[in-house]
């Protein structure tokens, strides 16, 4: 029951705080109920105070002029005495009382007179009416008024035993005599004045609280009339965003509100006269690349056939003429290539790029990805290392796409290993399979880590065309990845090599959220003195594509952003990745050969 009625107040706190967050109303309307109740609340409680003390003041005027009138004429009675043993004194004292209390001594709830004589305890005292007002007279006053001084205070009793207490001002005063001097106590309920008190608190209770509640409404509607157009605006922007250019905004009217509305229209005009130009020069761009090269096959097809002809009898001619014809044979083949690519960015582009996921075993796929690039790695010198784990690794994945995005990454390695090692690692866990391939080469730039997926770009652009490829492999490779919903990312830094990771959800659609292998190497340096970043896409069931991860600070260590975007910075020290491979691991090297770049 106690953890029912725990979780009930956090599921309501936090859909207050939801509210509170989201609602730009709720949050102006509070704001202003608090502060008008803040003020409403003290203007009152000074109003209130004023009152009480007015209506006191008053009835202290009223004792005292009472208590003035009575001290004269107890004293002309009283002065006919001259001991306190006289006979009649006592019924002086009587007589006194009963006069001054109104001559009705069964009167109940009015003013009560006494005379006291303290000085001499033989005096009996006399009260008007008959009760016993010592319950309620203090010593301290007592003292006071023996003394010689008109003194007051306010006491609460029951002095004619109704069963309810009164509240008294109660006022002493001296009376002079020829035998010495008595006292004089009056005792005035301020029943009366309670209530004109009561009443005006409840008065200003009830006009603050309706004038709360007339602000908090007042509130409540300016800030609609102001924030329901920012909604509208809001809802209109989100269409926009979404692709309807046609949505407009209503302008009502010629105030400040119907001037956004009229200028967002506006802006929605000139947004979507730009992105429609936009989309046909696309279109146009996307349409003159597709025909170009189609247009181009059918000539390179026909000079592929000459050339291969004189490619094949190449050995009957001239030293010159033998290394024009392989030449010849070898740039076909680098234009071939770029043909290729450029109607695969073209499909990409244009939409029509589909993925033919199924269920593949990734260990086969890796094997014949480095089996394939093995006599480029030869040829450069750089030895290729191979840890796969010995179990299958299952995925639905486009076996066509990962093979062209791996072989785009080791190749890539390969060329710019500058004879150094390159890994290729594959893991994976519940969730995900990932793929690193690191080099130990001249490493990336800072910045270069968000240059190297775009197209034609090259790390070094005064080196020889005679090395690279076409310069769109990578931003190929990055399509592949965007297609499966998965990651594509790079790490370098200058001296200390580059690494890719691949990262695919096990399950075609899934959401990604974490890595199997880690981004950053372990050997990495403690302190990374570049900043990368990577291009991380992440495409959901719904199609929404994840915002790039923005630039990890110079101090970041190298397990930065292993478990996806929500993870940003991780230990310098740790030596392991997150997630081991599945089963062991098993090392494969190749042999190397002295080729120049």
């Amino acid at each position: 029951m106690w953890r029912a009625g725990t979780v009930r107040g956090a599921a309501t706190a936090a859909g207050l705080h939801r509210t509170w967050r989201r609602s730009l109303q709720v949050r102006v309307v509070t704001i202003t109920l608090v502060a008008s109740s803040l003020l409403v609340g003290g203007f009152a409680y000074l109003v209130v105070h004023n009152i009480t003390d007015i209506v006191l003041d008053n009835a202290r005027r009223d004792v005292m002029g009472r208590l003035s009138d009575g001290q004269e004429y107890a004293a002309k009675q009283l002065s006919n005495h001259t001991t306190p043993s006289e006979q009649g004194l006592k019924a002086t004292f009587e007589s006194t009382v009963n006069y001054l209390a109104g001559g009705d001594p069964a009167q109940l709830g009015g003013v009560v007179v006494a005379l006291r004589a303290g000085k001499f305890p033989d005096v009996s005292s006399a009260t008007s009416p008959q009760v016993d007002v010592d319950e309620i007279l203090s010593p301290e006053l007592r003292e006071m008024v023996k003394g010689g001084k008109v003194a007051d205070q306010i006491r609460t009793g029951d002095l004619f035993n109704t069963g309810q207490s009164t509240k008294y001002l109660i006022y002493g005063s001296p009376v002079p005599t020829r035998f010495g001097q008595v006292e004089l106590y009056y005792f005035v309920p301020l029943t009366r004045w309670d209530q004109i008190a009561a009443g005006s608190r409840s008065t200003v209770l009830a006009t603050g609280f309706a004038l709360v509640v007339l602000l908090g409404l007042l509130a409540g509607l300016v800030t609609r009339l102001v924030v329901n157009p920012v909604r509208v605006a809001a809802r209109t922007a989100q269409r926009l965003s979404a692709g309807l250019l046609d949505q407009r905004m209503v302008v009502n009217g010629e105030d400040d509100l119907a001037m956004l509305a009229a200028s967002f229209n506006q802006m929605a005009t000139n947004l979507q006269r730009q992105i429609v130009r936009l989309e046909e020069m696309s279109r146009l761009q996307r349409r003159f690349t597709s025909d170009v090269s189609h247009e181009l096959r059918t000539p390179l097809t026909t000079v592929r056939m000459a050339a291969d002809l004189i490619y094949a009898e190449r050995d009957g001619f001239d030293p010159a003429v033998t290394r024009t014809a392989e030449l010849l044979h070898a740039e076909l083949d680098r234009f071939e290539d770029l043909l290729t690519d450029l109607l695969e960015i073209s499909r990409f582009d244009a939409g029509f790029a589909m993925l033919d996921a199924e269920p593949t075993d990734l260990v086969p796929v890796v094997r014949r990805v480095t089996d394939r690039l093995e006599s480029l790695a030869r040829r450069c010198g750089t030895p290729l290392r191979l840890v796969v784990p010995d179990a299958p690794v299952i995925a639905e994945v486009d076996p066509r796409r990962v093979e062209r995005i791996l072989r785009n990454l080791v190749g890539n390695a390969v060329e710019h290993g500058v004879g150094k090692p390159v890994e290729v690692v594959l893991g994976a866990d519940e969730t995900a399979v990932a793929v690193t391939v690191r080099d130990h080469g001249v490493g990336l730039k800072p910045g270069e880590e968000k240059l190297v997926f775009n197209r034609f770009w090259r790390a070094d652009p005064s080196r020889a065309r005679q090395t690279g490829g076409t310069g769109l492999g990578l931003s190929i490779s990055l399509e592949d990845a965007r297609l499966h919903g998965g990651w594509l990312e790079a790490w370098g830094a200058p001296g200390a090599g580059a690494q890719f990771r691949l990262t695919l959800p096990t399950r075609a659609g899934d959401r990604l959220t974490s890595s199997p292998l880690r981004l950053v190497p372990a050997d990495a340096p403690d302190v990374v003195t570049v900043r990368w970043s990577v291009d991380r896409l992440a495409i959901g069931p719904g199609g929404r594509e994840a915002e790039p991860l923005a630039e990890a600070e110079p101090s970041a260590g190298p397990d930065a952003r292993e478990q996806g975007p929500e993870a940003l910075t991780e230990p310098a020290d740790r030596a392991a990745p997150p997630h081991q491979p599945a089963g062991p691991r098993t090392p494969i090297e190749t042999g190397r050969s002295e080729v120049t770049r």
